[in-house]
């Protein structure tokens, strides 16, 4: 799609810009359309819109699945909001959507960044609990 190609350009403003058009043209943006435009957004730094994405999603009645927590999650984490970060990756599992090793390497990291170091071992710690492998990341984040 042309978001999707935005966002790799590192176009958030123009990925924005063609989701507003989409739902003022009265169509119904998809599970892709979304997630590209969050993760465009992500990658440029503006968690608040990706955030304003992700809740705004659940509002018009559209799951999220976990690609679009990542991204959110992962957004929060360049701008060094761990508590959102954390808050994200605590409603992925309230909407009984299982979080991967991407959501829990970006919310360690999220919680590292914050000086949160406690809360990262503690994610940490629980990964092989719900037999998730860390990978070289998420002992990275930990350190």
């Amino acid at each position: 799609s042309t978001i999707s190609a935005c966002e790799k350009g590192g176009q958030w403003q123009r990925a924005l810009g063609l989701f507003v058009a989409l739902q003022h043209n009265e169509l119904l943006p998809n599970v892709i359309s979304y997630n590209s435009t969050i993760t465009a957004c992500e990658r440029a730094g503006q968690w608040q819109r990706a955030v304003e994405l992700l809740v705004g999603r659940q509002q018009n009645g559209s799951l999220p699945n976990v690609i679009s927590y990542n991204s959110t999650i992962s957004a929060c984490e360049k701008g060094v909001q761990w508590q959102r970060a954390l808050g994200l990756f605590v409603a992925l599992q309230q909407k009984e959507l299982l979080p991967d090793v991407t959501s829990y390497n970006s919310t360690i990291s999220a919680c590292e960044k914050g000086g949160q170091w406690q809360l990262a071992l503690g994610l940490f710690v629980g990964m092989p609990q719900l037999n998730m492998l860390p990978n070289v990341i998420s002992y990275n984040s930990t350190i």
